[in-house]
């Protein structure tokens, strides 16, 4: 992964590249990253012009703190390399990510990043600063996803793709996201912990994918949950009235989050020579070790990540 601490993803939303409106009102909009999308949301006919329009809104416009990416086409199409050099030599250095959509093989993050590091070369950019996302979308893709995750170390996020998936594997609905009729569990589990586990083995983030139904928040917010249950990172938003949900649902709840603030300040305290050296000590009625540890850092990064201050202080015990 080639940035030390990961960037926020709670909410990733999709901007067509297209569409000057949206690529101006995106920019005031409180999702983590933004991504301008040059594949889907651009018909074939206006996908030249949209490359310009993304470079112009990537240097002009007042992103913040946002995470930005673009997502080019995939490697199948005449589109793709042509997407890159000009995004990449227009807006290089105002660019943090690419997505690369429909990857199938390691074969094919290998050849985005050939042809990044001779651009960054070529243009006078730092080696390998911005990043790849490469998106899972069909049964190959799933397959080939442990390779994927390591076949670069400019990956920063693997993110599934529901809708071309589930049409890969000739799932029965016509709903992205929602479960299969007739079938009695979450048929979505095993693809997302397959990613997840690629993910997190190679000290990537994981994403979900969209929700296409906008104006349904509850359905949102289930399926925004689900994942987030699991481990996942974020989740893309295709409308700014899933941004909210989404940044809630992927930041955990204050009391939680004080929980494993206190937790790290305990095992702090108990480790140090002031606090007897220990390997494990008792923080209410709970025990806690170096496992705690690990599981609290989690909590507190998320929540610090989401701007979360404490409401509680450790107070270490009397002796």
């Amino acid at each position: 992964m080639n940035t030390e601490q990961p960037r926020p993803r709670r909410s990733c939303l999709a901007v067509p590249g297209s569409n000057p409106r949206f690529l101006e009102k995106a920019q005031h909009l409180p999702a983590d990253q933004v991504f301008l999308d040059l594949e889907d949301a651009c018909a074939p006919l206006v996908k030249e012009s949209a490359r310009h329009a993304v470079v112009e809104a990537l240097n002009e416009g007042d992103w913040g703190a946002r995470t930005r990416v673009v997502r080019v086409n995939d490697w199948t199409t005449h589109w793709t390399y042509r997407d890159v050099i000009t995004v990449v030599e227009g807006a290089g250095a105002h660019l943090d990510c690419l997505m690369l959509p429909k990857v199938r093989d390691a074969r094919q993050i290998e050849a985005l990043d050939l042809l990044l590091t001779q651009i960054e070369k070529t243009m006078g950019l730092p080696v390998g600063r911005i990043g790849i996302e490469a998106q899972i979308e069909d049964a190959r893709g799933l397959l080939n996803v442990d390779a994927i995750a390591a076949a670069s170390p400019r990956m920063e996020t693997i993110v599934f793709g529901p809708a071309d998936f589930m049409a890969s594997i000739a799932m029965k609905t016509l709903v992205v996201g929602e479960q299969p009729p007739g079938y009695p569990a979450d048929a979505y589990h095993y693809v997302l912990m397959r990613i997840l586990m690629a993910a997190r083995a190679h000290g990537l983030q994981a994403i979900d994918g969209p929700y296409l139904q906008i104006r349904n928040p509850e359905g949102f917010r289930e399926t925004a949950t689900r994942s987030a249950a699991l481990g996942f990172d974020g989740k893309w938003v295709l409308h700014p009235d899933q941004i909210e949900a989404a940044n809630e649902v992927f930041s955990p709840g204050q009391e939680d989050y004080d929980r494993a603030e206190l937790i790290l300040d305990a095992y702090a305290h108990a480790t140090s020579r002031e606090g007897g050296a220990k390997g494990a000590a008792m923080l209410g009625d709970e025990m806690i070790d170096e496992a705690s540890r690990k599981m609290a850092l989690v909590v507190a990064g998320k929540g610090r990540a989401a701007g979360l201050r404490r409401t509680t202080a450790y107070v270490p015990p009397a002796d």
